[in-house]
């Protein structure tokens, strides 16, 4: 009976160990798995936080500089209309007659490259009609004069167009609308000291005597400057081919 009592007694507190041990192993284990979880979710947010953050500053800056281009454009804009609103008063007071009695063309203009080249062209014709006579007259001989006078058509011809174009960029002596007499006598100097060196050269060249060239130079520099002067004057009131200059200052 007693060795029954002791094994009983043996087995049951087996019994109680295991279950005292079932419940409380547990226990210990889950307190050390909250605090990483509370852990890691603050870490995600204050992340999450942060891109926010940097997402809205790149779009503040973006507003900001669309916004200056935004009133730069309306600064434009409002210069463009004060400048639109001149002329269409300028253009109204023209076609009422207020203020504007007669058309008064501003002093500053540029000439076309067509305007240029016709004039070189015409002026060829002129001129070489010129040097073919008193060639003929002082050689006595028309092949020699049509010599003279095709040898220097084309390169003088170009050569007054370059010209041209050079003087073109100067507005000294313009004024009124065209050019004055001071500009049309310079530059039919400058071109005839130009002139009587190549026809002189080419009449050399062509005619074999010094004597009959430096004649045929020598008439062609009196007649032909005070040629080409006239010929400017007339140029000068001629419209076409002028591009003026109008300026409107707000």
């Amino acid at each position: 009976m007693i060795s029954s009592t002791k094994k009983f007694v043996v087995v049951a507190l087996l019994a109680s160990v295991s279950v005292v041990s079932a419940f409380t192993t547990p226990m210990k284990l889950r307190p050390s798995y909250a605090p990483m979880r509370t852990i890691g979710a603050s870490t995600a947010a204050n992340g999450d936080n942060a891109a926010s953050d940097r997402f809205l500053e790149q779009l503040e800056k973006k507003e900001a500089k669309i916004d200056q281009q935004r009133m730069a454009a309306m600064q434009t804009l409002s210069k463009l209309e004060l400048s639109l609103d001149a002329i269409k008063s300028k253009k109204k007071e023209y076609l009422n007659g207020q203020e504007i009695a007669e058309f008064s063309p501003p002093d500053s203009f540029s000439e076309t490259t067509a305007r240029s080249a016709v004039k070189a062209f015409m002026w060829r014709v002129i001129a070489g009609s010129v040097t073919f006579i008193t060639s003929l007259r002082f050689s006595g001989s028309i092949a020699t004069a049509l010599s003279i006078v095709g040898s220097d058509f084309f390169s003088k011809s170009f050569t007054m167009f370059i010209g041209e174009r050079l003087m073109n960029k100067s507005q000294a002596g313009r004024k009124a609308g065209g050019d004055s007499a001071g500009r049309s006598l310079a530059k039919a100097l400058i071109w005839r000291l130009f002139a009587i060196c190549n026809t002189l050269t080419m009449a050399i060249f062509i005619a074999k005597d010094l004597s009959i060239a430096s004649k045929i130079a020598g008439s062609d520099a009196i007649f032909k400057t005070g040629l080409m002067f006239f010929y400017e004057r007339v140029w000068a009131k001629v419209e076409w081919g002028k591009e003026y200059d109008v300026e409107f200052t707000i």
